[in-house]
């Protein structure tokens, strides 16, 4: 019999991130404006965001185990409420003169605030969901996610230009109170776990209770985070810092062409997840490594078309159709990714794993955005020295990994057997 997908507890959880992120995208939307009006530099606005990266980087471990010791659902509860409160907060207190001050210290909050829920949200699909229905829920947390991207930022601007800065903060507070009430009705079981010692014991063994499994008795957790981490450095490397530069810089090419690229992007993510989702009965894992390869393949294209004597907007296209494969194929394999991790973790360990899992992208990421930045400025003038040589090295990667999930799938099988 096949189980249901959209349980109560999943389409609660499912709403809840719908409004969430819907809450956070306008709302860093309207931020970035309102500084970029205020400061007159877009340079302020990034170093805060870089500085608000600092605590996920720094306390999603301590987040993981949170999650692994509380009842989830009051985790989440409890920090969206936080959330809506903080910016409620920052709202009426904002001005002007204190407009840096108390947005840097919003951003501050709301990024420990996510350090701690982020990895909650993630435990809970496999408690909530079995089998293939894992990989199925996380597609569609995925497209939530996209599609928030995709619709917010829009919405968000419109409701800025409108209203303003506070209005727009409202409304995110509506809709992180609305997510922490859909989240109150998620009925999760739980088994309060017996603390020996203080915080700092309790946080140590549970440290390294959690290394020892990911690397003694499941490396291939750590094998596939180190793929994970790898997929993230190129590509989010290339898509992040190449698609702008190639598009206003190399092409020369106004703001809403790299715009119209940018949503492009935002569908291909969607329709990568509705095909993860699509897949998860279907795809082998051993089929894993060529699903790894092939945004290598999509990116050699997007160099070829900047050796050839055509005009600019077919190297724009193809630049464009180039990357959206690549995020579409890269959406796909992080979804099983992740839900292959989730499957092969016991649930008291899967906060933690999965915050770890969020800790090595997010450490990885911003270097491949400072490698990729110098290598387009050294190569400004031939950018295929930068992208046909990726797409072969993601290409060779990717295929190396062939034995790696072949043995995954065999453990998988005596598992099921």
């Amino acid at each position: 019999m096949t189980e249901k997908l959209y349980t109560k507890n999943f389409t609660l959880l499912i709403l809840g991130q719908l409004t969430s992120l819907f809450g956070n995208f306008i709302l860093k939307l309207a931020l970035s404006m309102y500084v970029l009006e205020v400061a007159g530099s877009a340079a302020i606005f990034a170093g805060i965001l870089s500085a608000a990266t600092i605590p996920i980087i720094l306390l999603s471990p301590l987040g993981g185990i949170l999650a692994d010791r509380a009842d989830r659902r009051n985790i989440m509860v409890a920090l969206d409420a936080l959330t809506g409160v903080s910016v409620l907060c920052a709202a009426l207190f904002l001005s002007k003169s204190n407009a840096i001050a108390v947005i840097s210290t919003l951003l501050i909050i709301l990024s420990i605030l996510g350090a701690f829920e982020t990895p909650a949200v993630q435990a809970c699909i496999p408690t909530m969901l079995q089998r293939d229905n894992i990989m199925k829920g996380n597609a569609v947390v995925n497209q939530v996610a996209s599609l928030s991207y995709l619709i917010a930022p829009m919405l968000g601007g419109v409701l800025y230009a409108v209203f303003g800065l506070k209005p727009v903060m409202y409304a995110s507070v509506v809709c992180f109170f609305i997510t922490a009430l859909f989240e109150c009705f998620i009925k999760l079981s739980y088994q309060r776990i017996q603390n020996q010692g203080g915080v700092l014991q309790i946080v140590k063994q549970d440290f390294l209770s959690s290394m020892q499994y990911i690397s003694k008795e499941q490396a291939s957790i750590s094998k596939m985070l180190l793929l994970t981490a790898f997929s993230r450095f190129f590509v989010m490397g290339i898509t992040i810092v190449g698609l702008p530069f190639l598009v206003r810089t190399v092409l020369g090419f106004n703001a809403k062409y790299y715009g119209a690229a940018e949503s492009a992007l935002a569908v291909a993510t969607i329709l990568g997840s509705i095909a993860a989702g699509m897949l998860a009965e279907k795809l082998k894992i051993h089929k894993l490594s060529v699903l790894l390869a092939t945004p290598g393949i999509f990116i050699i294209p997007a160099g070829i078309v900047f050796l050839l004597p055509v005009n600019a907007m077919i190297k724009y296209g193809v630049t464009v159709v180039s990357f959206c494969g690549m995020q579409a194929v890269i959406s796909i394999f992080s979804v099983f990714a992740v839900s292959l991790i989730q499957q092969r973790t016991p649930n008291h360990l899967t906060g933690k794993v999965m915050a770890y899992t969020s800790t090595v992208t997010l450490c990885v990421q911003p270097i491949g955005q400072i490698v990729y930045g110098f290598l387009f400025d050294r190569f400004y003038s031939a950018v295929y020295f930068v992208l046909i040589p990726t797409g072969i090295i993601v290409c060779i990667v990717g295929l190396s990994a062939m034995s790696f999930f072949k043995n995954m799938e065999k453990e998988q099988q005596e598992v099921s057997a």
